[in-house]
């Protein structure tokens, strides 16, 4: 028998951050100049800030960095903004739609740059890269079809729409925000997030402004920027996604002050195990689970599983999460391979890394018990490549009241399972974190889900399957501290941003009252 060639893997030619930054200047270079971005305001992309250094999660390398503005550039840049709003709001709707889907085509013609950049900047698998872009260009072509009776007696709000969101989905989040709230008669602002997309939102908003949508694109620190993007009276309606600890800081501030606003924040969705049966169901969910290590506002890391079930319930689970495929995601063994299929990639940077890893260790001296600790052995590396952002599936059985991990989601891929013997103990551990955006609840008695899910304090709960933030008609929200403010998705998204009838009260979580849609 011949003996078996192996192959160390190597970058996949034309995907070199280089070669993508070379793309870049090619496409925008108003947008992009020698090694560092713009800011955009004032309708002008802006050599002023502070460059930031920057490293890449793949492999450590250098990247560019956000351009950090101070404070008294970026009130100027708001009140530049209002400018903007002031006269966009009254360019007709079939304008505002022609510039929209003309920047849509636009987007569709760079997808596999802005894809490439994801990698790059935040880590992404290919496909989850590409599929980030995709629900973006998608998810607005539905609005861009089906705007006109979502503003029917609607007006554009008296002030800009202010973007301040985190970094894990730039495109299908953030980009897909703007261009709605834009299309519906906003100027937009977009703060830059700090940890990483920069780059690939640089390049989407010099697509969009090409077309004449209104946008400004700034960085800087959130404590630098909050009073000039939150506080200021010109801003018309401020949109959040991030942590609570921030979340809480903004949500006060927009109390005081009256204005619109529009806050998702982290909870710690849970799934729930119940008199089930269907195991294979679970072993074939489980990988999907861990798309993007779990740095997304719906993942699942906390599993409630009834006791007596529970040896069943590894049986399914631990083959399934022994399967996860992590590493570098531009790494092929030939030049003309395709990218590889992964679960995840490297987390947002190697402090996340270290924090989480930390936080398992500490919890497993307290008390917690490892049920599956996942090796970068198994995973695909270039020969030598830092791998200090990367940590592989873990999975803790009780993790003590003491850690972050029994009562915080960790953004990241560690698993913690909690056992209970009645409904009660099922309930209450699955709403730990008050309040949530997502759960699951796996039983196999319609009954006892129909009984037990309107109890589950989360925005939407799923009978065996995971639920997620939704694309087009799918409303959006969440419940207790989870979610601040108006609810999004669907024509909610159009109604948050817009002004409607004397008296309206838009569905959602506010200080006063919680309005289901």
């Amino acid at each position: 028998m011949a003996p078996t060639l192996t192959h160390h893997l190597t970058l996949k030619p034309g995907t070199a951050w280089s070669d993508a930054w070379q793309r870049c200047l090619a496409v925008a270079p108003e947008a992009f100049h020698d090694d560092r971005v713009r800011n955009l305001w004032a309708a002008r992309w802006q050599s002023d800030g502070r460059a930031l250094s920057a490293t890449s999660p793949v492999d450590g390398s250098p990247i560019a960095g956000p351009p950090r503005l101070d404070g008294a550039t970026a009130q100027q840049a708001v009140r530049a903004c209002l400018d903007e709003h002031r006269a966009w709001r009254h360019v007709p709707l079939a304008e505002r739609k022609a510039r929209v889907t003309a920047t849509l085509d636009a987007l569709t013609e760079h997808r596999e740059l802005l894809a490439l950049l994801l990698v790059w900047e935040i880590g992404k698998p290919w496909r989850l890269a590409q599929a980030d872009v995709d629900r973006a260009i998608d998810g607005v072509r539905w609005y861009v079809d089906g705007v006109e009776p979502m503003l029917e007696g609607r007006t554009p709000l008296s002030g800009p729409v202010s973007n301040i969101a985190s970094w894990n989905y730039p495109m299908s989040v953030l980009v897909h925000a703007m261009l709605v709230q834009a299309l519906a008669g906003n100027a937009v602002i977009a703060k830059a997030p700090t940890d990483g997309g920069v780059a690939c939102l640089t390049l989407a908003c010099a697509l969009a402004v090409r077309e004449g949508i209104p946008v400004t694109l700034v960085s800087g620190s959130g404590g630098e920027l909050s009073e000039a993007l939150v506080r200021s009276p010109e801003i018309g309606c401020v949109s959040f996604v991030g942590g609570r600890d921030t979340g809480a800081g903004i949500a006060t501030a927009v109390a005081d002050l009256g204005k619109r606003h529009i806050l998702e924040q982290e909870g710690l969705n849970t799934w729930g195990v119940w008199n089930y049966s269907d195991w294979p169901a679970l072993t074939a969910v489980i990988p999907k689970l861990f798309d993007y290590g779990k740095q997304r506002c719906t993942a699942y890391p906390r599993f409630v599983v009834q006791r007596s079930l529970f040896a069943d319930f590894l049986a399914a689970y631990l083959p399934a999460v022994r399967s996860i495929r992590l590493g570098h995601p531009l790494a092929v063994q030939l030049p003309e391979d395709p990218l590889p299929e992964l679960d995840f990639g490297p987390l947002i940077n190697a402090a996340k890394a270290k924090e989480l890893d930390d936080q398992v260790s500490e919890a497993i001296d307290r008390g917690a018990v490892p049920l599956h600790q996942g090796t970068l052995a198994d995973g695909l590396f270039l020969p030598g490549q830092d791998t200090s952002a990367y940590l592989p599936p873990v999975t803790l059985l009780a993790p003590p009241p003491s850690s972050p991990l029994h009562h915080a989601e960790p953004f990241g891929p560690v698993d913690t399972i909690v056992l209970v013997d009645t409904e009660a103990e099922l309930l209450a551990a699955m709403n730990a974190s008050n309040g949530a955006l997502v759960a699951t609840l796996s039983t196999d008695d319609p009954a006892t889900y129909a009984r037990l899910s309107p109890q589950i304090r989360a925005f939407k709960v799923g009978h065996g399957k995971p639920r997620s933030r939704g694309d087009r008609d799918e409303l959006f929200g969440g419940f207790g501290h989870s979610w601040r403010g108006a609810f999004v998705g669907g024509e909610l998204l159009v109604r948050a941003v817009t002004d409607g009838p004397p008296g309206e009260r838009p569905p959602g979580n506010f200080p006063d009252y919680h309005l289901m849609p």
